[in-house]
């Protein structure tokens, strides 16, 4: 996480943005409400379903009395990065899980998920020359959208999981009933997720001089003697630039910014604050924010909210988009152009992404207006395996990503970035890969409780294939 001091607007300006809560501000233009509450007059999609509404709003009103989690010069910082990438200056990563879970908020888990994370980045960055703008989904993505409200087992019909921020994964009665308390833990254990991200990320951990460490304790397989092959590049270059007495302060640390699906609206709208040195407001839960597929209403409450604050806005975009809808996006969420607020997240599918988004990126050259485009290979091509798994197959997401490589290079726009959901452990959620994992291998270890995930291996081998397409064009 980039600390606010350093760069930005400064510590003083982000001590008043929390300082200055909402519950002590008043808002004569609008009654006394936040400006952003407007959602509330908006169809909310995927909310979850309060059985005790003052319990609800004793909550949020807490919430609206805790310091926020990221600072207004933060997420400044990174709004200028998402411009440098919808420009070609940078190439944006972002990894984490389909929804984290409080059990695993642990260092241990953490550590391998970022020790990824920066694994990859070091691949995409040596193999394409590019600055790697640095995202996880994390300390923020407790809560996924569902298809159904209700999940039925051996007869018995509950509501769905929603995620950790909402319900529990065991199937009780008890357990599936929305509880308003989990917005607290989540504000809790995505503060403590950050601080453990601001040690490994400032302490030393991410210094590119251990790139050798950071692959230690892992099987030997064809992703991993390619990484350490590069380790070995790497090392010898640092070597030769130390020995030239070159300052290494900027090698020590790394920026790794925070992201998540903004779906709970009572959380992200007691998360939100006024920074005291423009009056704008910031959704204080994370650095980027994104809308689903299932809540991008262009009269929605997602969309309304979001409209309202200062952060970077991800959308995502499926097969069915059309270009009036896309440019009805723009008009809500950065009428006025500037670069580095609004990203298209493309999640077409394998089969259909060669066909639906070259149109979509010629509209938007016509539009002029700049996006950064990223795109998301997993959610398109989920698939059940044969004994009877969520799976996806890895080289479906790799033709996904091609494929939104190719359709840039024949538009002549610029592919900004990948969105995909990972783990740093050695999981076998996706088939495929190096190691081929099959059907009959997947029980050996799923772990997920929503949507299946690249394991560290097939991460390491999405980033060189990745790189490839950025230094080659496709």
């Amino acid at each position: 996480m980039s600390p606010s001091s350093h760069r930005g607007r400064g510590a003083q300006g982000d001590h008043e943005l929390w300082r200055r809560a909402p519950e002590r501000l008043h808002f004569p233009e609008t009654g006394g409400e936040a400006p952003w509450d407007t959602w509330r007059s908006r169809p909310a999609a995927q909310q979850p379903d309060y059985p005790d509404p003052a319990a609800l709003r004793e909550v949020t009103a807490r919430l609206r009395s805790c310091p926020p989690l990221v600072f207004a010069g933060e997420v400044d910082d990174l709004r200028a990065l998402m411009g440098a990438a919808s420009r070609g200056e940078a190439f944006v990563l972002t990894g984490g899980d389909c929804a984290e879970t409080f059990a695993e908020s642990t260092a241990d888990h953490l550590r391998l998920k970022i020790q990824t994370i920066l694994q990859m980045a070091v691949v995409l960055t040596y193999g394409a020359s590019l600055p790697i703008v640095k995202m996880g989904r994390i300390a923020g993505q407790y809560a996924k959208p569902r298809s159904n409200d209700v999940e039925t087992r051996d007869g018995v019909t509950l509501p769905s999981y929603r995620g950790d921020a909402v319900n529990s994964f065991e199937f009780t009665p008890r357990a599936r009933i929305p509880d308003p308390t989990r917005l607290m833990d989540t504000y809790h254990h995505a503060s403590s997720t950050l601080n453990l991200i601001r040690a490994f990320t400032k302490g030393g951990y991410a210094d590119l001089r251990l790139v050798h460490h950071w692959n230690r304790g892992f099987t030997a397989n064809p992703a991993y003697a390619r990484y350490e092959s590069l380790a070995e590049e790497i090392h010898r270059a640092v070597k030769f630039i130390e020995a030239a007495g070159v300052d290494f302060d900027s090698l020590r640390d790394v920026d790794l910014y925070s992201s998540h699906e903004a779906l709970l609206l009572e959380y992200e709208s007691a998360m939100t604050r006024i920074d005291s040195r423009t009056g704008l407001a910031y959704d204080c839960s994370g650095h980027f924010l994104w809308v689903g597929e299932r809540t991008r209403d262009l009269d929605g409450a997602h969309i309304e909210l979001l409209a309202r604050v200062h952060n970077p806005i991800g959308v995502k975009l499926g097969p069915t988009t059309s270009a009036d809808e896309m440019r009805g996006i723009i008009d809500r969420l950065n009428p006025e152009g500037d670069p580095g607020r609004l990203t298209f997240i493309t999640r077409m599918g394998a089969e259909r992404i060669r066909r639906v988004l070259p149109g979509l990126l010629e509209a938007s050259k016509a539009d002029g207006r700049p996006v950064t485009w990223m795109t998301d290979p997993m959610h398109g091509n989920t698939i059940t395996s044969s004994t009877g798994y969520k799976t996806r197959s890895f080289d479906t997401i790799m033709d996904e990503v091609r494929g939104f490589f190719e359709a840039h290079q024949d538009a002549g726009t610029v592919p900004g970035g990948i969105h995909v959901e990972l783990t740093g452990d050695d999981v076998t959620e996706v088939i495929g890969g190096s190691e081929n994992l099959d059907d009959a291998a997947l029980g050996s270890r799923y772990e997920t409780l929503v949507d299946p995930r690249l394991n560290h291996q097939q991460s390491l081998e999405m980033a060189f294939q990745v790189a490839q397409y950025l230094a080659t064009g496709a």
